[in-house]
């Protein structure tokens, strides 16, 4: 019988766990001729989050959990999750029960079709309101216009990706990773479904992305997987030559043709201002990369965890 492992992602959600478990537990019902492991990770949760989990892990031969040290970020968690997997195929999705257990059946009969990965695409959620979708869909917009991997608009990481693909994506040794692009990047042209969904609103809890972190993510995005930022920081050192090239040609002109020289303070001003600003930005971009460069080189491990499961009766006797 082949097998099926449920990687969730839970930092500081208490609230949900229970909630979750019962809502999976209902869903792999209605599942035939596959089994499960339901495999939460821990990602250093400060309140009763390993409680919860510990006492599904006693009750559930099928729940285990992989407890981080400390919180390593999302991105790690799934990694973490994903190396102590043991299915035929992964699938990922957050505690926070805004990726529905209700679509799981549909995406494992999709495995069992034949698709190797199988998507979601979020149509609409009922929890965000209309300035957060305008912002959402502008970051996919700038993203895509800066990174050479495309990566999907409102496809969050709740996804099956056969073990073909898991094992493929364990080979990848950065430090500073995101799950969508490296898989966008190994995307193949067939075996890949899409599944529509709607985002419930939050069962309990709030949402762990705040606009910094959100702003991360987007910077992230954009230098791992493209060196067009740095492109661009060439581009405005060429537009601010050019630029000075074309004032200097017009204080000569109106200087020497016009015979009406002016102070010229306002422009000088404007002009330094402009010149700093691009000096800075491009000063950050390349920060951006070379801070980047500083954590790859230095090879640490990515986390620290124990792995934690139902304790074999067989081991007290």
């Amino acid at each position: 019988m082949k097998k099926v492992s449920i990687v969730i992602s839970a930092y500081n959600e208490e609230g949900n766990i229970e909630k979750l478990y019962q809502e999976l537990d209902k869903e792999l019902k209605k599942i035939e001729k596959v089994g499960f492991e339901i495999l939460f990770v821990n990602d250093g949760s400060k309140d009763t989050t390993f409680f919860k989990i510990q006492n599904l892990v006693d009750k559930d031969n099928r729940v285990k959990m992989v407890n981080l040290k400390r919180n390593f970020g999302h991105e790690i968690a799934m990694t973490a999750g994903m190396d102590y997997a043991k299915g035929d195929a992964v699938i990922f999705m957050d505690a926070d029960l805004q990726h529905p257990p209700l679509y799981i059946p549909e995406m494992v009969k999709a495995w069992q079709e034949g698709y190797e990965i199988v998507l979601t695409k979020r149509v609409d959620n009922v929890a965000t309101s209309r300035f957060y979708k305008f912002c959402a869909k502008t970051f996919y917009f700038i993203l895509n216009l800066l990174s050479e991997t495309k990566i999907g608009e409102s496809m969050p990481d709740f996804r099956l990706i056969d073990r073909k693909y898991v094992d493929f994506l364990k080979g990848f040794n950065e430090q500073d990773r995101l799950f969508r692009g490296l898989l966008s990047w190994i995307m193949p042209n067939d075996k890949v479904k899409i599944i529509d969904f709607v985002a419930p609103e939050r069962f309990s809890g709030t949402t762990k992305y705040n606009f910094f972190k959100s702003l991360k993510l987007a910077i992230d995005s954009i230098t791992q997987f493209s060196v067009r930022p740095l492109h661009l920081a060439t581009y405005f050192g060429f537009l601010g030559a050019a630029c000075s090239v074309l004032l200097g040609l017009y204080v000569i002109f109106e200087h020497f043709i016009e015979h009406n020289p002016t102070p010229g303070y306002a422009t000088i001003v404007c002009v330094v201002g402009f010149v700093g600003a691009v000096q800075l930005i491009t000063l950050g971009i390349i920060g951006e990369y070379i801070g980047k460069i500083h954590i790859e080189v230095k090879k640490r491990p990515l986390y620290l965890a124990d792995l934690i499961e139902q304790k074999d009766k067989n081991d007290d006797k």
